[in-house]
């Protein structure tokens, strides 16, 4: 795939609103690109996290595992990004991850997206000030929903 490309797609994703056209370059330089087979699993649960992906084509299965069972959380398809909490955070997998069908991606290394934070400091506060809200509206719904769980 073309740089462009990859520039077109990471442009699309939400946590990149607000990066330039410079700055989606050099995501898009940094990324290596996978490609996965159907079922080829992408990373597991409690795995430790360096890399977000940003499907390009195909569909990945987050799921949790609990006693040989799967417990799916949700699909991402072109797109979207899994494992973004590994870009700000030294972390492990909240889910695993699998090819539902043969996939296209974009990986993202913890160290790289750093490195263009550091560069670009203005990013650095919008992406902070995105996070925080994405993170108090999750706080408001979870407090929207406590009284359903009261006894």
């Amino acid at each position: 795939m073309a740089l462009d490309d990859d520039i077109r797609i990471l442009s699309g994703v939400r946590l990149f609103d607000g990066f330039t056209a410079e700055q989606l370059r050099l995501l898009a330089f940094g990324a290596e690109q996978i490609s996965l087979p159907a079922h080829r699993r992408l990373f597991r649960e409690e795995d430790e996290a360096d890399a977000a992906y940003v499907v390009v084509a195909g569909e990945i299965s987050l799921f949790r595992e609990e006693d040989d069972e799967r417990r799916p959380v949700a699909v991402a398809g072109p797109g979207a990004m899994v494992g973004e909490l590994a870009l700000i955070a030294d972390t492990r997998r909240l889910t695993s991850a699998e090819a539902r069908s043969s996939a296209d991606l974009l990986r993202l290394s913890r160290k790289m997206f750093r490195r263009i934070l550091e560069e670009y400091p203005d990013t650095a506060v919008i992406l902070y000030k995105r996070i925080h809200a994405d993170f108090m509206a999750l706080v408001e719904r979870i407090e929207q929903m406590a009284p359903r769980f009261e006894g």
